[in-house]
């Protein structure tokens, strides 16, 4: 069994900001747009070298969106930034009028996702954003798990003609994918081989997936675990190949198991080939305040809770 270790930890925001400064160095169309959260989102260097392309819109996101979609009329590509909240629950109508509905070229930059926003409690975390976005048509919904692969995803996203729903978050997570990745939108990455069962992630609960693998594989069960950093267009061969080998196949993501990976991914089964599946997310609940670890633990976010749901998975083949 292939193992992952890592040397580092990093936030994905920062991934996000180091992408958004290699853009402004190599983009000249890429602009950028935040809502009074620029140290939050790790923008500062962008804007140090390229403070004409910066525009500072304040707390008006509803304003925010719309100038962007204006922006692209004139051939540039804005990438917008503030938490993941505000980035879709206040702004939904105007994404959904001004951007989704005639396939502006926007990119929904949104950090601190999911509960991992910690003490700052559930009017600022967002366990729906997913759902929202991902019923949007034409809108792609991206979820990376570390700082090198939100960076690459952001980079990515500046060559997609259409509006992108890029998710990351706030705390340091284990680094444990290349520097030099080339990122595919929609193409789901196989991290372990198995033939027992399927584990899907998406995000911070990738780690968590590949932790859970080695006490699996410690208790005999082998875990094929795949990264789904895209989950709109889901890689729907990469689980129908994974499951048609395995047999069950456990879902496991930071958002509520209504809307989010697992219902996706739930579709795609009922559709092609009906497979026993469990789901590691929030159920039908808002988040509250406390540190990271403690939510994740709480709320039965981590490798524990996919452990006991991988056993439960493979009780119904």
């Amino acid at each position: 069994m292939k193992t992952y270790t890592y040397t580092e930890k990093k936030d994905t925001r920062s991934g996000f900001g180091a992408g958004l400064a290699e853009l402004g160095r190599t983009n000249p169309n890429v602009v950028a747009l935040c809502a009074d959260l620029i140290g939050s989102l790790k923008m500062n260097e962008f804007i140090e070298e390229n403070p004409d392309r910066f525009f500072q819109i304040g707390i008006a996101e509803a304003n925010m969106m719309g100038i962007a979609a204006g922006l692209t009329i004139g051939g540039k590509i804005p990438f917008t930034g503030t938490f993941a909240n505000f980035s879709t629950g206040r702004v939904y109508d105007q994404i959904r009028q001004s951007i989704a509905y005639s396939g502006k070229n926007v990119k929904i930059c949104a950090s601190h996702a999911g509960l991992t926003l910690g003490e700052d409690g559930a009017t600022h975390q967002i366990l729906e954003d997913i759902g929202l976005m991902k019923m949007l048509p034409g809108m792609i919904v991206i979820n990376p798990c570390d700082y090198n692969q939100t960076k690459a995803a952001t980079i990515a996203i500046a060559d997609y003609d259409g509006p992108v729903y890029l998710r990351f978050g706030r705390p340091s997570v284990p680094i444990f994918t290349p520097a030099d990745q080339k990122f595919e939108i929609g193409k789901a990455i196989k991290f372990t081989e198995g033939t027992d069962v399927t584990i899907v992630a998406t995000g911070h609960l990738v780690w968590e997936a590949l932790e859970a693998s080695k006490v699996l594989n410690e208790a005999g069960i082998s875990a094929e675990v795949i990264n789904i950093h895209t989950i709109k267009p889901l890689d729907d061969k990469a689980i129908l190949d994974s499951v048609a080998k395995t047999g069950c196949i456990v879902t496991a993501e930071e958002h509520n198991h209504l809307g989010g990976l697992g219902e996706s991914v739930a579709r795609v089964l009922a559709q092609h080939n009906p497979t026993p599946q469990e789901f590691v997310a929030t159920n039908d609940t808002f988040g509250e305040s406390g540190t990271p670890a403690q939510l994740m633990d709480k709320y039965g976010l981590n490798s524990d809770a996919i452990v006991k749901a991988v056993n439960n998975v493979i009780k119904r083949k």
